[in-house]
């Protein structure tokens, strides 16, 4: 893979789990990386961690993002990587879901991401790649997971049409789909920790590998569709999953 050298990189959501680790292994290639968060104090932390750029900000807000775009266009100029990474996963039944737990994960999973989108196009490089973080819960109808599936659906979607329309930019425009992976995201559910141990289980147990995802392996695949060694794919979703979207009855 050529190194990312002299490529400025924007990860959102970077202060933990897949941002995190995809912030280090973009910066170990050579790349100037800066993560976003909404906590002041996370994101402080892990940008002295990883001897990187933070800069707070709370993609739900398109004010926000705006500010963020500004203050990055201010330092840096332009960008050749943007991971759109942030996101949120609240479980709840159909028949128990709630307008704040709606427009909460639709807020920051798919507007988030789609006017991150939107707001740093006049400060990508022709030729700069997006990869945004989805997931295989936008395929497997899995129980309880019905709003953060379809805010995954809708981004996988926009995924394809962004990139038929910014082609003639070069700007390459992917999604990535991991299954369940070792990160706090299932941590920040509110769910008891009994409970969130059992969940956990289960979902260990229907992945046929019998493992959850390390995030350094999603960061693997992030900075190959970073690369010049993926200069030839667009459009597409990859899924790293452990196998689950071969075997959807298992879900």
């Amino acid at each position: 893979m050529k190194n990312p050298e002299n490529k400025v990189a924007v990860v959102t959501g970077g202060n933990s789990g897949i941002g995190y680790a995809t912030a280090q292994k973009l910066k170990s290639e050579g790349a100037t990386v800066i993560i976003t968060g909404r906590s002041a104090e996370k994101v402080e932390q892990a940008s002295k961690e990883l001897a990187v750029r933070g800069i707070v900000a709370d993609v739900s807000q398109v004010s926000a993002i705006e500010h963020l775009v500004s203050q990055v266009k201010e330092l840096y100029g332009q960008i050749d990587i943007l991971f759109v990474n942030a996101g949120i996963f609240a479980p709840a039944p159909v028949g128990q879901i709630s307008e704040e737990m709606f427009d909460q994960q639709m807020g920051i999973n798919f507007k988030g991401a789609v006017f991150t989108i939107e707001k740093f196009l006049p400060i990508l490089k022709d030729g700069a790649s997006i990869i945004n973080l989805s997931s295989v819960n936008a395929y497997t109808g899995m129980a309880n997971t019905a709003i953060y599936a379809a805010s995954k659906a809708a981004l996988n979607s926009f995924t394809r049409t962004a990139a038929t329309e910014l082609a003639p930019r070069k700007i390459r425009v992917n999604a990535v789909n991991p299954g369940p992976v070792a990160t706090p995201i299932f941590g920040k559910t509110g769910m008891p920790e009994e409970q969130l141990n059992g969940f956990a289980q289960a979902m260990q147990n229907r992945v046929p590998l019998k493992r959850f995802g390390e995030p350094t392996e999603i960061a693997k695949l992030v900075a190959f569709l970073a690369s010049d060694d993926a200069a030839f794919i667009t459009g597409g979703e990859y899924n790293i999953d452990g196998g689950i979207n071969i075997n959807p009855g298992i879900m």
